[in-house]
């Protein structure tokens, strides 16, 4: 139960803050660390193996050290470890900031500010943004607004519910250690690979969950539809877990995403996901963070419901095996 009361208070904390600037990130640390392995150990033979073990550096760092925190926390007050896992809770997530950044792209975009708008989306997707129009910069975002939902929320949830703060860091870690490594370029193929499949296998329950979740609460009349765009499309995606989100928010919001996206110049044909039944325009942007609000929050009720069940059957448990 600390373990849910500590993930609501995160919530909370993230509602309130957001990801303010002058709080120090364990993030920041996490990717100190990777990057000083990787200048080391990235290069010469066996680098699959090197990187794997990079990875498990930053597994065991960023895992001890949370436990050992919140160890002392709850030594010294059952308070202190929950306010401690709920501040380590709170920088795993990020609904209040990936609103704020959508919103930064949706108000140029809607005031017809293009360059603007484009700058704003630079900052939070990896693709070519100087020559997409009104649809381009609406895709790119609500996108990265529905793969984030999993990935920077509802997943670290998941984790913190199962193992409390340390687990939801551990997930970072290695959503943290993907992004820096987890290329498909000659650098990182080899050296990232088990950043990658880690990742992979870490988000492949929690993104179909989201996906779920997100048709179920916010369907409405689009229930069946969405349902079904999202175990039609939710494959097509190369990622094996970000098709998911994106196909379940393609099919609520009756649009395509997916298609044609520019990295660095190299032009990449992805799947399209969903039915263009409108065309992509700035009001997406804002009804994609209504439905990653509905469905965070619906996220966090089915695993306090869940953990509640779990402490209940413990409890009953425990009674009837006292009387025996």
């Amino acid at each position: 139960m600390t373990h849910l009361l500590a993930m609501t208070l995160a919530l909370l904390l993230d509602a309130l803050l957001g990801d303010p600037r002058w709080l120090p990130h364990p993030v920041r640390g996490m990717g100190t660390l990777i990057a000083w392995l990787d200048r080391r150990w990235n290069q010469g033979t066996k680098r699959r193996a090197k990187g794997a073990a990079a990875v498990a550096v930053v597994l065991a760092a960023v895992y001890g050290l949370s436990a050992l925190v919140v160890y002392v926390g709850y030594a010294l007050s059952v308070y202190v470890g929950v306010a401690i896992e709920a501040a380590l809770i709170f920088t795993t997530i990020a609904t209040k900031s990936l609103a704020e950044a959508a919103e930064d792209v949706r108000r140029p975009l809607e005031a017809g500010d293009l360059p603007e708008a484009r700058r704003a989306l630079s900052m939070i997707v990896g693709r070519d943004t100087e020559r997409l129009d009104e649809a381009g910069i609406t895709r790119a975002c609500v996108e990265t607004v529905a793969e984030n939902t999993s990935d920077g929320i509802t997943a670290p949830l998941f984790y913190a519910a199962l193992g409390g703060a340390p687990l939801a860091m551990l997930y970072r870690a290695v959503n943290t250690c993907d992004s820096m490594l987890g290329y498909k370029n000659e650098t990182y193929r080899e050296f990232g690979w088990a950043a990658a499949r880690l990742d992979d296998a870490l988000n492949y329950i929690p993104a179909r969950l989201t996906a779920l979740v997100m048709v179920l609460v916010c369907g409405g009349r689009r229930l069946r539809l969405a349902l079904s765009i999202l175990f039609r499309d939710a494959r097509r995606h190369p990622s094996p877990n970000s098709g998911w989100p994106e196909a379940a928010m393609a099919g609520l919001l009756g649009v395509q995403l997916g298609g044609t996206n520019t990295y660095g110049g190299i032009v990449s044909e992805r799947p399209t996901l969903g039915d263009p039944d409108v065309p992509l325009r700035s009001v997406h942007i804002r009804q994609a963070v209504g439905i990653m609000i509905r469905t965070v929050l619906a996220f966090t009720l089915l695993l306090l419901w869940i953990g509640g069940m779990i402490v209940a059957l413990a409890g009953a448990w425990g009674e009837s095996a006292r009387v025996v």
